[in-house]
């Protein structure tokens, strides 16, 4: 959706791959594929010889590795990042992998996701001598590897890990192996391929088939990944696992060519439309999706209703997401610039609009008032997930239920605020019937916490409004 995720500024995306001779053009494709999770900044750490040389910058993928640029990136191994900005931390140092260099040798660190409990590790590692270079919490972990007491890698990084709470998917290089390593609760979405004899490993397997890798499976909540040119070797470091992927992955934040858990995501999202149909039945002309991650379900209340599916919105494709702007007047002009009703569609006509989230409002209504202007006669908007009642700690850019308008606001008092004839938001159980994942307990392995408050970890309120996600 365009629609109303400015105020979710969700996640980074990671790429990593090891023992391939084209390993940083590979690196600079799948960066690509998954430029939908971040157009802040981007980097890649590629490993020379027996050397780590790193490449960053603010910006797309394509701006900051420029033919020239990526000329000069030579080796057989890389982990590249790309990621959002979150309040109160931008900067070019912030930008990943971050590379450290010691007289022990080299490190270059990705992260994807939020740890809560990065304040309270950092006041420790300070008191003890540590300097920290970024805002961000991926430092914490480079810290806590270095004041390690283990004499090799895997046991600094596995004995690190252990200390860490929140969401973390980490792609962690040396001069010698990658590691990988995934949060106890499997908050992010993290997979591992093969191409040839090199193995793969993204944020999402959309970025496998634009490389040409082969899906081996899904990294494990707790699992730890060690991968040399000797081959692969898998631990877990934490035994006290409780799967909880983001329930927004599905909904909204992956490409729909991605599988997660085995479910494809454009499948999911066209039966959480069709779940939405049988929850919320409405009499209308046409059905119309948000573009561009509202249409599946827009498709599936459509083949569910009989209602014919139309594009009555069109989307500018040279005009950024409109969440990026720095300030809500620069947001709310952006919807104008990357929307535009199809009038020969709506005009005269009974719509259904079908979105995939509310966070503020304010999106909502304009377009509302976008497609009333053109001429639709009634405007029925219809949510594919729950209300956005609770804040997320795990690395979306939601800190307080002050900007939530559904913490605030009853379904009536939204629907007279975005100007539309009728709301309906998808309830919790038809959302997670629809994804249908099949993981044992009561919630099939979600986290749910933005729609119910309830947060599969301990969370550390004093720490929220200043830890920089991923």
């Amino acid at each position: 959706m365009l629609a109303e995720l400015k105020g979710l500024n969700e996640e980074c995306g990671l790429f990593g791959i090891w023992g391939h001779s084209d390993a940083a053009q590979i690196t600079y494709y799948g960066l690509h594929s998954l430029q939908h999770r971040g157009q802040e900044g981007t980097g890649i750490v590629i490993k020379e010889g027996n050397e780590l040389k790193g490449t960053k910058g603010e910006g797309l993928v394509t701006e900051v590795f420029t033919t020239e640029v990526m000329q000069k990136l030579k080796g057989r191994s890389a982990i590249g990042h790309v990621r959002y900005a979150t309040a109160g931390g931008g900067g070019y140092e912030n930008v990943q992998p971050l590379l450290f260099h010691s007289q022990n040798g080299s490190l270059a660190l990705a992260h994807n996701g939020n740890l809560v409990n990065a304040n309270a590790l950092k006041n420790q590692l300070e008191a003890q001598g540590s300097i920290f270079q970024t805002s961000s919490d991926t430092e914490v972990l480079a810290h806590l590897i270095k004041r390690g007491g283990y004499s090799n890698i895997k046991g600094l990084v596995r004995n690190a890990l252990t200390m860490l709470k929140g969401a973390f998917a980490f792609l962690i290089m040396t001069e010698t192996e990658m590691l990988v390593a995934l949060d106890p609760n499997g908050l992010r979405p993290l997979s591992l391929g093969k191409i040839g004899d090199a193995y793969v490993v993204a944020s999402e397997t959309c970025a496998f088939d634009i490389v040409g890798a082969e899906f081996v499976r899904d990294i494990l909540p707790g699992e730890l990944l060690v991968i040399n040119d000797s081959g692969i070797h898998s631990e877990m470091y934490s035994l006290h696992t409780n799967t909880a992927i983001c329930t927004m992955e599905y909904i909204y934040f992956s490409r729909p060519d991605s599988n997660i858990h085995g479910i494809n995501v454009h499948t999911a999202r066209k039966s959480l439309g069709k779940q939405l149909a049988a929850e919320a039945p409405i009499e209308a002309d046409v059905v119309t999706g948000v573009p561009d991650s509202s249409i599946s379900a827009a498709i599936g209340y459509a083949e569910a209703t009989g209602i014919p599916y139309e594009m009555g919105l069109i989307k500018n494709r040279y005009v950024g997401r409109t969440f990026i702007q720095p300030s809500q007047s620069l947001r709310e002009q952006g919807v104008k610039m990357k929307l535009s009703p199809v009038r020969g569609v709506v005009e005269g006509k009974r719509v259904i609009m079908v979105d995939d989230s509310i966070v503020r409002g304010t999106t909502s209504r304009r377009i509302v008032s976008m497609l009333r202007d053109a001429g639709a006669t009634e405007i029925h908007v219809v949510i594919s997930s729950p209300p956005i009642q609770n804040p997320c700690f795990y690395g979306i850019d939601t800190s307080s239920k002050e900007e939530l308008i559904a913490s605030n606001h009853s379904v009536e008092e939204i629907r007279e605020q975005i100007g539309a004839d009728s709301l309906t938001f998808l309830s919790v159980a038809g959302t997670i019937e629809a994804i249908g994942r099949t993981d044992a307990g009561e919630n099939r392995g979600h986290c749910l916490a933005c729609f119910t408050g309830r947060y599969p970890t301990e969370i550390y309120p004093s720490e929220l409004q200043s830890a920089e996600k991923c």
